[in-house]
């Protein structure tokens, strides 16, 4: 794995799990040193509550300064972000995250396809979206929409996920860039970070 020049321009890497992805996430995040140059959007399919035991689990858990996440704040390099329960997470062309309560796609909200989508509009080829375990569909079409405008995309291996039909549905409807173990992802995003 060289770091290549799409690597090197990242700004946004977002990373979209659903079950199992938390257990891949903890074998990630606590080895990550502090990310300073781009941004690290987290999308995790969760239950509608207000809980905030996610965001307060990664916030430990990761060096990298978390954000709680509120409609039309600025978006910043250097913060980790945590989608917040019932709200799509847009990007906008002033900088800031939008929080939208728009219908559920792929029976979620947050919906990993609509984040995707949204970075690959704003960010074009400065995202790397990363998708890992999971037990439904969603993700791939985001994932095709980043590499569409020039983006990284990388797939947890599915042999590594704990639920592996999301990472192998994207894998059979696409050619990802990179299709690696939790542990490779990990020294993927440690050659990004520099």
């Amino acid at each position: 794995m060289e770091k290549n020049k799409v690597a090197a321009n990242c700004k946004v890497l977002i990373i979209g799990g659903s079950a199992g992805s938390l257990h891949a996430l903890m074998d990630i995040l606590p080895n990550l040193p502090a990310i300073r140059s781009f941004a690290l959007v987290i999308v995790l399919h969760r239950k509608h509550s207000h809980d905030v035991t996610l965001e307060e689990l990664l916030k430990i858990k990761s060096k990298t300064p978390l954000k709680f996440i509120e409609d039309k704040m600025p978006f910043e390099p250097g913060f980790l972000y945590v989608v917040p329960s019932n709200y799509h997470l847009l990007f906008e062309k002033n900088g800031t995250l939008a929080l939208d309560s728009s219908e559920k796609v792929n029976y979620s909200r947050p919906s990993i396809d609509v984040s995707f989508e949204a970075a690959a509009e704003i960010y074009s080829s400065n995202v790397i979206g990363i998708l890992l375990s999971g037990s439904n569909a969603d993700g791939t079409a985001g994932l095709q929409a980043i590499q569409k405008s020039g983006g990284t995309v990388v797939v947890q291996n599915p042999t590594s996920a704990d639920m592996p039909f999301m990472p192998n549905n994207a894998i059979q409807n696409m050619i990802p860039d990179y299709i690696l173990t939790t542990e490779e992802i990990l020294k993927f995003i440690l050659l990004i970070n520099g």
